[in-house]
């Protein structure tokens, strides 16, 4: 392995970890969602893993593609900052409508009978039986499927194409199971965290919060944080 390659592998790595960490809309819409959705520790990693392979693979391809055709740097840029915007959007606005409908469902039941909180398989905390459809998981997928990797192709797919192929391939995947990784294990971490709160008022008013860490996670995506 040449030393170019070998820097380029170690910067994969490191912004593989660094994007992820900094990027609370990688974990936390994963988090939320399981919690009010009550699901399994097995299908909140599923979802997650899905939805970082979409991420991940949207950007790797429009960067393959990119520099076959020999598009310039700041073109693609341009192009990623577009896909972002989108994404960043239909997060903020599927939160945002979540929330309302959270908030609106936690007055109407609190208005016809006490707050209940139950435990779910033993894996989660419901928040009042009521669980968000069976859409919710394709709608995150969707939203990172168009949400970009920022650092990819400028930082390391395009220094790695100047080697050959492979060298593209390499430090793309290195990027891309990083990524993976961090997702998971933050996930994780968050998920057995979260099931260790019961509150009442979370038992009210847990999809509301959902929809609102969902908004708050777009918006941030839109002003650049």
């Amino acid at each position: 392995m040449s030393s170019e390659i070998a820097t380029l592998s170690a910067t994969a790595v490191s912004l593989g970890f660094i994007h992820t960490l900094f990027g609370p809309d990688h974990y936390l819409p994963f988090v939320a969602m399981a919690r009010v959705g009550v699901w399994s520790m097995r299908k909140t990693l599923t979802v997650t893993i899905l939805c970082g392979i979409g991420h991940i693979a949207s950007s790797a391809v429009f960067g393959f593609i990119g520099i076959a055709l020999g598009i310039i740097v700041h073109q693609l840029e341009d192009a990623e900052g577009a896909r972002g915007d989108i994404a960043a959007w239909m997060l903020t606005l599927f939160g945002a409508a979540y929330l309302i409908w959270g908030v609106v469902y936690a007055i109407r039941k609190r208005s016809r009978q006490p707050e209940v909180v139950q435990e779910s398989d033993g894996d989660s905390l419901s928040t009042d039986g009521k669980k968000p459809g069976s859409l919710t998981p394709w709608i995150l997928f969707v939203v990172f499927l168009f949400g970009p990797c920022e650092v990819l192709i400028p930082l390391l797919m395009y220094p790695a194409a100047s080697a050959d192929v492979w060298s593209v391939i390499w430090v793309t995947t290195l990027f891309g199971l990083t990524t993976l990784c961090t997702m998971t294990g933050l996930v994780v971490l968050l998920y057995l965290g979260v099931a260790q709160i019961k509150s009442r008022w979370l038992a009210s008013y847990g999809h509301a919060l959902a929809g609102f860490v969902l908004a708050a996670c777009g918006g941030a995506m839109l002003i650049g944080l």
